[in-house]
């Protein structure tokens, strides 16, 4: 287990992808957490055929058990996570004034509960190795929200905080939490071409100690 591993909540075709790859090419091995086993198998293909260690891990960020269960998993598999990557998101359109309860609840508890949680099961180790990073992928909802997608405007600004916070308290420990807070809509050939996004959380991950920051915005 010399070679360092990344482990990604929320592995799709987009963004998540685009790092895994960025990190497999730099010689990490890779963990793949997501709901969709079928795809997640089809990862788990794909980057074994390019000669990456990779593993995948049923699970859901709204659900407390599951994730740690995912976690626990990982460390008995893998070894302790140097890179985690916290790419899951729930929305739903409805605003302020039709958006239920229940579906509050449960988009904060995708969008940000998870978020806290799965860094908590990864800080201690790296609180240890005084080393890793914890990486968001944020949004312009943060900042600028549409009121048909509220739950995301809420999820991605408190993610943001979150963020915030755990950049203050983990630099001290040589731990480094960033978000990229993406503008635009994620496409091919565009500027905000997955690939390039990952070059951006790339970016973060070689950053030292005393160049930590906390936000690239993107």
């Amino acid at each position: 287990m010399d070679k360092k591993l990344i482990t990604i909540v929320g592995m799709g075709p987009g963004v998540s992808n685009s790092v895994a790859k960025r990190f497999a090419k730099e010689n990490f091995r890779l963990a793949l957490i997501a709901r969709n086993e079928e795809r997640l198998n089809e990862y788990k293909k794909y980057f074994e055929s390019l000669g990456t260690e990779a593993e995948v891990f049923k699970a859901d960020a709204g659900s407390e058990e599951s994730l740690v269960s995912a976690f626990e998993k990982i460390k008995a598999v893998m070894g302790n996570t140097d890179v985690l990557h916290y790419n899951v998101f729930s929305m739903r359109q409805a605003t302020p004034l039709t958006l239920k309860y229940d579906d509050c609840i449960y988009d904060f508890s995708v969008n940000v509960a998870g978020a806290l949680l799965a860094s908590q099961l990864v800080i201690p180790a790296m609180t240890e190795k005084k080393e890793g990073c914890i990486f968001f992928t944020g949004g312009i909802f943060a900042m600028e929200p549409m009121p048909v997608y509220s739950t995301l405007g809420i999820g991605k600004a408190a993610q943001r905080n979150l963020c915030f916070s755990m950049f203050k308290e983990l630099r001290p420990k040589g731990i480094h939490a960033a978000s990229v807070i993406i503008t635009g809509f994620v496409k091919p050939g565009t500027k905000w071409d997955p690939d390039a996004i990952a070059e951006e959380f790339w970016k973060l991950y070689l950053q030292k100690p005393g160049e930590f920051e906390r936000e690239i915005i993107f």
